[in-house]
């Protein structure tokens, strides 16, 4: 199983109702593609950094999930037909990146307990 990490940009025109069913049938085709979702970041209502389909505006979200090697394609092949899915990308996340982020974190971690005693 590989880690994956989703970047998603929604239409702002449509309902959160709406946006929330979007996002449900993403996660929805991970897991019928053989993937499991660790993590869903929602950003928000954010300005583009171009006009897309004349829209200035649109809601991020980040989707961590860990997968095999065929599920991204699948799944971009269901996004390209999604009609609130502005723009995506699909990225492989590097081991040794996850690692780096991991160990930055406990160093953090150690540090606020520290400095708490």
């Amino acid at each position: 199983m590989n880690k994956y990490e989703l970047a998603l940009i929604l239409n702002a025109k449509i309902e959160d109702e709406a946006r929330a069913k979007v996002v449900e049938k993403v996660e929805e085709y991970i897991g019928r593609f053989g993937g499991t979702v660790t993590d869903v970041d929602e950003w928000g209502k954010r300005r583009l950094a171009y006009e897309i389909q004349k829209m200035r505006e649109g809601f991020y979200y980040f989707i961590r999930f860990d997968a095999a090697p065929d599920c991204p394609a699948e799944l971009e092949r269901r996004l390209r037909i999604m009609d609130n899915v502005l723009r995506f990308l699909c990225v492989k996340q590097d081991p040794k990146v996850l690692q780096a982020e991991v160990e930055a974190a406990a160093r953090a971690e150690a540090e606020v307990e520290t400095e708490a005693e």
